[in-house]
C-alpha cells in the first residue's frame, strides 16, 4: 500500500509545484493592478509638479478653456454691478445707455475671456494659482505650516488674479477689480470638514503605493524562484502578467471615465468638458499602463531569447563570443541604456528609483544571458581586442562558407547517385527485354558504378 502511494504523492507534488508559480503570478498581477492605480493617484494628488503640469494641460484644451472662460465671466457679473459701474463713468444724460452697454459687453465678454486665456501671461497666472493651491493642500493634509491652518480652513484655487486681468481686457473701470469679493472666482478643492478624510486618504495612498509595488514584484520574483527547471516558462508568464496588468488598467480607466462623465455632467453639453478633464487627469495613468505593457513585452522577448527555438539558439550562438567577455557585454548594455534614457519611452526613465530598478533588472538579465551562453557554447570564445573580434568574424565567415560548400557537394553527390540508380534501372529493363546481353549489361553497370575503371581501360 505504501509503495503505491509514494508515486502518487510524488506526482501530486510535481503538479503542485507547477501550479504554485502560476498562482503566484496571477496574485502578483492582481496586486500589481492596484499598485499602478495607487502610484498614479499618489503622483497626481501629492506631487505639486505633476498637479501643475496636469492643470496646464487642462487649460490648453479648448473645450475646458471655454468652460473656464464662461465661469470667470459669470463670476464677474455675479459679484459686480457692471451696469452701475458703467453708468458711473458716463455723463448724466448718457447714463440710460449703461444698461444696453452692459448687455452688449456681456455678450462679447465670453469671446474676450477665451482670447485672454489663450495668452501666455494669463496661462502663467493659472499655473501659479494651481501651484499655490496644491502647496496649500499638501501643507493642510500633512498637518499645516506657518501660513496654512488645518483647523476650519478650506483649500481653494484662487483665480482672482485672472479675473482682474479679464476686467482689464474688457475695458472696465480700473478700480473695478478692487471691488470684487475676496472669494470671487474661487474653485474649492477641499472643505475643512473633509480634512480628516483627506489626511487618511493621503496616508493610505503613500503606504499602498510602496507596499503594493514591493509585494507584487516580490511575488513575481518568488514565482520565478520556486519554478525550478521551469523558470524560463514562469518568466514568460510574468511578462504576460505585465501585459495583462497594463491592458486591465487601460480598461478600468476607460470604463471609469464613462461612469464619471455620466454622473458629473449635468447636461449633454457639459459632457465633453468632463470627458476631457478625465482624459487629461488620467494621462499619467495611461502612460504608466503603456510602460507596463512595454516591460511585459520585453520580459516575454527575454524568455524567448533564452528558449530552445532554432532562431533563439542561433541568436545566442552568434552573441556567445561577445557575451563571454564582460567588457563587451556590459559595453553593449551601456549603449542600450544610453539609447533607452535618451528615448525615454516610459515614465520610469524620468525618476531616480524606478530608473535604478530598471537598470538593476537589465544588469541581472545580461548576467544571466552571459552565463547561459557560456555553458551552452563553451567553444565560442573571442578576445576583447578589435583584432580578436575581426579574427572571430573571419572564422565565422570561413565556417559559413565551408558549410555552404559541404552542403553543395552533398547535394551534387546525392543527385549523381540518383542519376546512376536511374541508369541502372534502365539497363536492367534492357537486359530483361533482351536488348542487352549479360556481358554488355555487366560492362555498362561497371562503367556507371566505377567510372575510374573505364578510364584505366
Amino acid at each position: 500500500m505504501t509503495e503505491r502511494a509514494e508515486p502518487e504523492d510524488r506526482a501530486s507534488g510535481v503538479k503542485s509545484r507547477r501550479w504554485l508559480p502560476l498562482a503566484l503570478v496571477v496574485v502578483a498581477t492582481l496586486i500589481g493592478i492596484l499598485a499602478i492605480l495607487a502610484i498614479w493617484a499618489k503622483r497626481q494628488v501629492l506631487e505639486t509638479d505633476s498637479w501643475t503640469e496636469t492643470s496646464t494641460a487642462l487649460l490648453e484644451d479648448e473645450v475646458i478653456r471655454d468652460r473656464l472662460a464662461g465661469f470667470l465671466v459669470d463670476e464677474l457679473y455675479d459679484n459686480v454691478d457692471v451696469q452701475a459701474e458703467i453708468a458711473g463713468q458716463l455723463p448724466v444724460a448718457a447714463r440710460p445707455l449703461a444698461g444696453p452697454a452692459a448687455g452688449a459687453l456681456r455678450q462679447a465678454a465670453d469671446e474676450v475671456a477665451k482670447r485672454a486665456l489663450e495668452r501666455p501671461a494669463v496661462q502663467g497666472l493659472w499655473e501659479d494659482a494651481n501651484r499655490t493651491a496644491h502647496q496649500a493642500f499638501i501643507k493642510v493634509v500633512e498637518g499645516g505650516g506657518d501660513n496654512v491652518s488645518t483647523e476650519g480652513g478650506d483649500v481653494v484655487l484662487n483665480l482672482s488674479t485672472i479675473l482682474t486681468e479679464l476686467t482689464a481686457q474688457l475695458g472696465l473701470p480700473d478700480g473695478l477689480a478692487d471691488k470684487l469679493p475676496p472669494d470671487a472666482a474661487n474653485l474649492e478643492i477641499i472643505q475643512s470638514d473633509e480634512l480628516e478624510v483627506a489626511q487618511d486618504a493621503v496616508d493610505l495612498l503613500e503606504t499602498l503605493a510602496w507596499v503594493l509595488t514591493v509585494l507584487a514584484l516580490g511575488l513575481y520574483g518568488l514565482a520565478v524562484f520556486v519554478s525550478g527547471e521551469r523558470r524560463r516558462e514562469t518568466l514568460r508568464s510574468v511578462g504576460f502578467g505585465f501585459v495583462a496588468m497594463g491592458l486591465i488598467v487601460l480598461f478600468v480607466q476607460h470604463a471609469a471615465g464613462n461612469a464619471i462623465v455620466e454622473s458629473l455632467a449635468e447636461t449633454s453639453a457639459g459632457e465633453p468638458a468632463v470627458a476631457n478633464v478625465w482624459e487629461i487627469g488620467t494621462s499619467m495613468l495611461v502612460e504608466g499602463a503603456g510602460a507596463v505593457i512595454l516591460y511585459g513585452i520585453a520580459i516575454v522577448f527575454a524568455a524567448w531569447l533564452a528558449g530552445p527555438t532554432r532562431i533563439a539558439t542561433r541568436a545566442r550562438y552568434a552573441l556567445a563570443p561577445y557575451l563571454r567577455q564582460p567588457r563587451l557585454a556590459y559595453a553593449g548594455l551601456l549603449l542600450l541604456l544610453v539609447l533607452l534614457f535618451w528615448w525615454s519611452p516610459t515614465p520610469a526613465t524620468d525618476r531616480f528609483l524606478p530608473s535604478l530598478l530598471l537598470i538593476g533588472f537589465l544588469v541581472l538579465g545580461t548576467e544571466m544571458l552571459r552565463r547561459r551562453t557560456a555553458v551552452e557554447f563553451p567553444e565560442r570564445v573571442t578576445t576583447a581586442s578589435p583584432a580578436g573580434m575581426a579574427q572571430t568574424m573571419a572564422q565565422q565567415t570561413r565556417e559559413s562558407i565551408s558549410s555552404r560548400v559541404r552542403a553543395r557537394a552533398e547535394r551534387q553527390e546525392s543527385e549523381a547517385a540518383a542519376s546512376r540508380l536511374e541508369a541502372l534501372e534502365r539497363l536492367a529493363r534492357l537486359r530483361e527485354t533482351g536488348a542487352l546481353s549479360e556481358a554488355e549489361f555487366e560492362a555498362e553497370k561497371t562503367r556507371l558504378v566505377d567510372p575510374a575503371t573505364e578510364e584505366e581501360q
